[in-house]
């Protein structure tokens, strides 16, 4: 695999970076964009990125608090507790982040010119707001947290969604949690999994008290198989 940092030119006109890894696979294939958690593009988001890679697909993993707080922070940094707020207003503006980099995305010649954006923690809405309205063609959530405000833009949603928690996330409380257990029922193109006594955060090793390496495989197994139904083959459901 090829790993490099590259700028990405904005809509707005300014640069932001972005941690691109191309695999070595034949022919065209697809890509997944990473949403980080609040902590940015650090050493998980990269070896996340890498982990696609080594599985023969396109992995970019944007800054997206570039305008505010820009790079990766330690999980002691006391500006993680600002860089993300309001919110709303800075997914918002993150919601062109992700569409720049699809298109950064495009111009690569193994793309195959479907992709799916995977967000973590703070960056879990995407995975919603990428199929809604920003051009994926899948969105998998990981530990996200304030998915309550974005359940309703769900509706008219026909790309494949996954979202996984674990029971004991406390950023995603029981009746959070519920909201979404209903979903599936109505939406077929959704996918809603809870794992027993797991915690937030349980994708990112660098956060051992959380990590989860049997939810961490789920959540990948299930990212890939999202991936291989963009690339043409079948699409399994979860066991």
């Amino acid at each position: 695999m090829q790993r490099k940092d590259i700028r990405i030119r904005s809509r707005e006109g300014r640069e932001f970076d972005c941690y691109l890894v191309t695999p070595e696979a034949a022919g065209k294939v697809p890509a997944i964009v990473l949403a980080s958690a609040v902590h940015g593009v650090d050493g998980d988001m990269r070896a996340i990125a890498d982990d696609f890679a080594s599985h023969g697909y396109i992995a970019a993993a944007p800054d997206l608090f570039w305008r505010s707080v820009p790079g990766p922070l330690g999980r002691d940094d006391d500006r993680t507790k600002t860089r993300s707020q309001p919110r709303l207003e800075k997914i918002k503006a993150g919601e062109a982040d992700l569409a720049d980099t699809l298109a950064e995305v495009r111009k690569l010649p193994q793309f195959n010119g479907r992709a799916a954006t995977m967000g973590f923690c703070y960056g879990g809405p995407y995975a919603i707001l990428g199929p809604k309205r920003l051009g994926y063609a899948a969105g998998i959530s990981c530990h996200g947290t304030q998915m309550l405000d974005y359940i309703k833009e769900l509706d008219g949603v026909s790309a494949p969604v996954c979202i996984i928690w674990g029971d004991q996330d406390h950023a995603a409380p029981p009746p959070v949690q519920e909201a979404y257990r209903g979903v599936p029922g109505r939406m077929k193109n959704v996918e809603v999994h809870i794992f027993p006594g797991v915690q937030h955060g349980y994708m990112m090793r660098g956060n051992p008290k959380a990590f989860s390496q049997e939810t961490y495989t789920f959540s990948m197994a299930r990212a890939l198989t999202i991936l291989a139904g963009l690339r043409g083959e079948p699409l399994r459901k979860a066991s």
